[in-house]
């Protein structure tokens, strides 16, 4: 990415502002983990998709007058000897104005006084906050703190939402973010190739992992854009299994739910395969239900389908074939062998954080997950695919990593 796309991402943000607002945004701070330790920092995605600046503590404002005129200020940790000897450099105002393009830059330790000034000056009647939570119960963050604090001392300000339209912003990728998405997907699957070449029964799930890790990290120091799911056997029957203790069986499937990041960018792959490298009638059987009712939705997925469907279809779709095998007595009954949904949106965040559409647009990337699991057979897995809408239909991105049965057993066969 480069400083025209984060400046770009800001002006269209800009643009969606009320007049006389100001705009107050966080990178966010480190997680305690034990008594002298954090958990790795992991900065905002909303700020980073709009500073492409990826550090701790920092802060922008920007200040929307009533001509409709911005100006920004960045706000960086100051230089700081000792603390940057045992942690890291921190980010130099030269730096940052490279990486983000903004021009006026100061340090955290005058951003009270200058916010303070701004809400206090008369000028301003709205504040744009990006206060998001997951769930109620997600610890603060500052722009939290900030809005609780706002309300007692300023409240005459109106507080805005810029979450709202930051997801607006998100929902459709620029071509740039398409392009470091293509080398993720080529990242993603030499990670999911190699554990296909190495894998055998009696292959631990952390020896899966070692080996994705392992491949990953000779194309940068980024590693896994999420946690990897990667299970064996009955531990694939649990959704987001991340204990990595369990020992494939001769004849047991493999699940795993991973992605690499590349530029900020992240990817969402699933595959499934035998341990032994060889397809059992049975599991034959269900993964060509998977891997047919995904080769349905890449054939439909348009620009101007509802968003629901995706989900709704698959499951419609993936039932008609479990019953004509025989496996599914009702259609009604598809939620005892398909237990979620997956068209989630993949960009900045994994599960990315965008304004859920209720029509299907060009430069929308979500994922297509079709997910089976047969407890009485103890076969489960699933086929999850990066899907990107263009003008007239959509493309799978991910369709370079081994996906049918032939082309699986054919790689795992040249280990």
């Amino acid at each position: 990415m480069t400083k025209e796309f984060y400046q770009g991402n800001r002006a269209r943000l800009y643009d969606s502002m009320k007049e006389s607002s100001l705009l107050v945004l966080f990178s966010g701070t480190e997680v305690r983990k034990t008594n002298d330790e954090f958990y790795p920092f992991y900065t905002n995605r909303n700020f980073l998709y709009l500073t492409g600046l990826d550090q701790k503590e920092l802060a922008l404002i920007a200040c929307k007058d009533g001509a409709g005129k911005v100006e920004e200020k960045l706000y960086l940790l100051p230089p700081d000897l000792m603390a940057e000897r045992w942690t890291g450099e921190r980010i130099k105002p030269q730096q940052a104005e490279e990486l983000s393009g903004i021009q006026d830059i100061g340090f955290v330790s005058a951003f009270e006084s200058d916010l303070h000034r701004l809400c206090t000056s008369g000028r301003y009647g709205r504040l744009y906050l990006d206060v998001y939570r997951a769930s109620p119960s997600d610890r603060d963050e500052p722009a939290h703190r900030l809005l609780k604090r706002a309300a007692s001392d300023y409240p005459y300000l109106q507080i805005e939402n810029a979450n709202i339209l930051i997801r607006r912003l998100r929902t459709i990728k620029q071509p740039c973010e398409i392009d470091a998405m293509r080398k993720a997907e080529e990242i993603t699957c030499a990670g999911i190739t190699a554990m296909m070449k190495a894998s055998h029964p009696g292959m631990y799930e952390y020896q899966y992992k070692a080996v994705f890790d392992y491949t990953l990290g000779q194309y940068g120091p980024q590693g896994p854009g999420f946690p990897s799911i990667i299970s064996a056997g009955k531990n694939n029957f649990c959704i987001h299994y991340y204990g990595y203790k369990g020992q494939a069986q001769d004849g047991d499937m493999i699940l795993n739910d991973v992605g690499a990041w590349y530029d900020n960018l992240m990817t969402d792959v699933s595959r499934g395969w035998p341990c032994n490298g060889k397809f059992s009638d049975r599991q034959r059987l269900l993964y060509q239900c998977a891997l047919e009712t995904s080769d349905h939705m890449f054939r439909i997925i348009k620009p101007g389908m509802k968003m629901a469907d995706v989900d709704g279809e698959s499951h419609r779709y993936c039932a008609g074939l479990l019953k004509e095998a025989s496996v599914l007595d009702d259609v009604e009954n598809i939620s005892r062998y398909m237990w979620h949904g997956g068209a989630h949106h993949v960009g900045f965040d994994v599960h990315d954080v965008v304004e859920t559409p209720e029509f299907i647009a060009p430069g929308m990337v979500f994922c297509v997950d079709i997910g089976i699991y047969h407890e009485e057979w103890g076969i489960g897995f699933r086929l999850e695919d990066n899907c990107l809408v263009t003008e007239n239909g959509c493309e799978n991105l991910s369709v370079m990593t081994p996906r049918t049965i032939e082309a699986i057993e054919d790689t795992m066969r040249k280990s």
